[in-house]
């Protein structure tokens, strides 16, 4: 794996697998998926339509984060937000790695949670699950109760999704293509 730094080629070999990651320095390069494991100085926010695969990705690649959701909140929790918020600080305070589960489409949406992860002093990695309107209706109708949203929620999301740049903030933002793994 030439020019590609060596913890980036540890994680490659380590999973056997790569994706794209765009760099600080804006060049895309080839680099692993996060391994199974715990990295305590690190949040990790996930991007992409209702649909996408954010959380089985999650449960397959992050099972000892923190897993921060809105949709773990009550159906009818006031300000969600500001609950998200308080969850990302409290982990972060207590020295947990954080993955933030929630669509994230806009700069603005993904601008609150890299803040709070600068407050802390933690790397920020985000994952953009790139999938098609097409491909979230599939995998939605696939869904069962609570976790099958309305098609009307994957176009409004694809309708403001903005796909994330390293400039945001990001310390390393990876393109997850294709469907992601499920759990064993």
């Amino acid at each position: 794996m030439r020019g590609v730094p060596s913890n980036l080629a540890r994680r490659a070999a380590e999973t056997g697998s790569a994706d794209r990651c765009v760099s600080n320095a804006g060049r895309t390069r080839k680099a692993a998926p996060r391994r199974k494991g715990v990295s305590a100085r690190e949040c990790v926010i996930l991007v992409g339509l209702p649909g996408a695969g954010k959380s089985t990705f999650v449960r397959s690649r992050f099972p000892d984060y923190s897993h921060i959701s809105k949709d773990a909140l009550p159906r009818h929790a006031r300000d969600k937000q500001a609950r998200q918020d308080a969850a990302i600080r409290a982990a972060l305070s207590a020295g947990r790695p954080v993955v933030v589960d929630n669509t994230n489409v806009t700069a603005a949406d993904r601008a609150a949670i890299i803040a709070i992860a600068r407050e802390f002093g933690v790397r920020v990695v985000g994952y953009y699950l790139e999938v098609t309107t097409r491909e979230a209706v599939a995998r939605n109708e696939r869904r069962e109760g609570r976790e099958r949203v309305p098609k009307v929620a994957i176009f409004t999301s694809a309708k403001k999704l903005v796909p994330p740049q390293v400039s945001e903030g990001f310390d390393e933002l990876y393109t997850v293509t294709g469907e992601p793994q499920t759990e064993p």
